[in-house]
């Protein structure tokens, strides 16, 4: 139904329509009958019905990215638009509504006493994060920094880099830099991408929209959540023609929900699958859990945020729909299902690199979920080393990703060194949306600054010069496995794996 044949109807036409078995809302002055969605909601029907026969525009607005509500609800669900004259008239019962909204989640609409440096001002990863703990919600922040029970791993993320040493070489001609790589044979004009995070709205009314357009114009690779907060088409559309996109991919229980969502990635042109393989069951993310969840909903995986006795952990309950069964068995019916190169996310060891390789998968990425999965398992640097100790042979056949700590130009060279194809940054990105796409350019430009000084100040000047022979591991070195099995403890578990 267009706009000029839509009928404009009253709050009066509206309220007679507020039974479960005959359930009108309004979103944004449109009007739409959702009797047969009430079930269907992921957020449970009284969520929905709380709403019926009135204007539900600042629930909706809490809980769903805009556009949400078209995609889902089919074209003769839109019964028409709410008078003009009434729109500005909000009925007391809801204004009500919108003081409660804004008293559990943090946020409102009047100004904050803290006053955000002008952007120009940050001049590290580290200033954003500092902005952002100032300025986001409260449950925002703990959603976007929190780590699994004790932070041991996510602090070592970062720690590890620090202790790996640069050996540069000087009196070389560095005038011209080259930061350009190739990621899966997609063109890219820095090793790095905006690793896949969820909820990116918690940070900014543009959310992931933000992070394509910022990448599309620093002529970056974005990853997208399963649990974006904004529908996969939408993100697509808001980045610009032959943009690079990949999927990472959440197993959904229901197998069928899984395949449509692979066909429709490829549909829309996503360019690779990244598999996410290191949180069949989400970490114990204690200030996560502390703040009670905000009523927010993933507009791809569905995932709906709540709370229950053991907290109000986002990631925890909109985890919840996760295939507990995933396996290496499942890899062929991805592959088939998406059409699309397939990648890896969540290696933690040699022996699953290898196991990789098997399945004939296109590349691999070292992470631990930024430390928010399993507490006290090893940084993602120290896993890079690992391959080279136990099974070189892999950066022969895999394209190698690593994420989880990285915060400066240096890291990323680092890396580059060990043989990594790219990295990926996560947590920083969602820091710099409290800017909006500008944040998103201006940390990427931070980025490629700080990677180009170190590259030149390292004595190279192409990615593809990087080599071990810059670094110094010897801090970490007594740290790397020599096999797949413990160096000398020799007891077995009765039970096989």
């Amino acid at each position: 139904m267009s706009a000029a044949s839509s009928p404009s109807l009253s709050f009066k036409d509206v309220r007679i329509h507020s039974r479960k078995d005959d359930c009108w809302i309004v979103v944004h002055s449109k009007i739409y009958d959702v009797t047969n969605y009430l079930d269907a909601h992921p957020g449970g029907s009284s969520v929905i019905f709380k709403y019926a026969g009135k204007d539900a525009t600042a629930a909706y607005d809490e809980i769903h990215a805009p556009g949400i509500i078209e995609e889902t609800l089919p074209a003769e669900s839109h019964k028409g638009l709410l008078d003009q004259a009434e729109v500005v008239n909000l009925p007391p019962d809801q204004k009500e509504d919108i003081k409660t909204i804004e008293n559990t989640t943090g946020q409102s609409s009047s100004r904050e006493t803290y006053i955000k440096p002008d952007l120009f001002k940050l001049i590290s990863a580290q200033d954003f994060e500092v902005v952002a703990e100032r300025t986001l919600t409260p449950k925002g922040w703990a959603f976007f920094s929190s780590a699994a029970t004790d932070l041991v791993t996510h602090d070592a993320n970062s720690d590890f880099y620090r202790r790996i040493m640069l050996r540069p070489r000087v009196m070389r001609n560095i005038a011209i830099v080259n930061t350009r790589r190739s990621i899966l044979g997609f063109p890219t004009d820095a090793p790095f991408f905006v690793s896949p995070a969820a909820m990116a709205r918690l940070g900014h009314p543009d959310g992931e929209l933000a992070l394509a357009r910022g990448c599309a114009n620093e002529g970056l690779v974005q990853i997208i959540s399963s649990n974006a907060s904004y529908p996969l088409a939408s993100i697509v559309e808001a980045g610009c023609t032959n943009q690079t996109f990949f999927f990472q991919l959440y197993v959904n229980a229901d197998r069928e929900k899984t395949t449509q969502l692979l066909r429709k990635a490829h549909s829309l042109g996503v360019k690779a699958i990244f598999v996410t393989v290191d949180a069949h069951v989400p970490g114990k993310r204690e200030a996560d859990e502390r703040i009670a969840a905000e009523n927010v909903s993933s507009a791809i995986s569905g995932a709906v945020a709540s709370n229950d006795k053991k907290g109000g952990g986002m990631g925890r309950l909109m985890g919840q729909y996760l295939d507990r069964t995933l396996s290496w068995d499942d890899i062929p019916w991805i592959q088939a299902a998406s059409r699309l190169p397939v990648v890896i996310k969540g290696i933690q060891s040699a022996a699953d690199a290898k196991k990789a390789l098997k399945y004939e998968v296109q590349g691999i990425m070292l992470s631990n979920h930024g430390g928010r999965s399993l507490d006290t398992t090893q940084p993602s640097i120290l896993t890079l080393l690992e391959l080279h100790r136990i099974c070189p042979e892999i950066f022969q056949y895999l394209e190698v990703y690593i994420d989880g700590g990285i915060t400066r130009g240096t890291d990323i060279l680092k890396a580059l060194c060990l043989g990594a194809t790219a990295v990926g940054i996560g947590r920083p990105y969602l820091y710099s949306l409290c800017y909006g796409q500008e944040g998103v350019e201006h940390l990427s430009q931070i980025f490629k600054d700080e990677l180009e000084t170190s590259m030149r100040l390292a004595g190279i000047t192409d990615v593809e010069q990087a080599h071990p022979g810059l670094l110094n591991t010897s801090d970490v070195d007594y740290l790397v496995p020599t096999g797949e099995e413990h160096s000398w403890i020799k007891w077995r578990p009765k039970a096989k794996m």
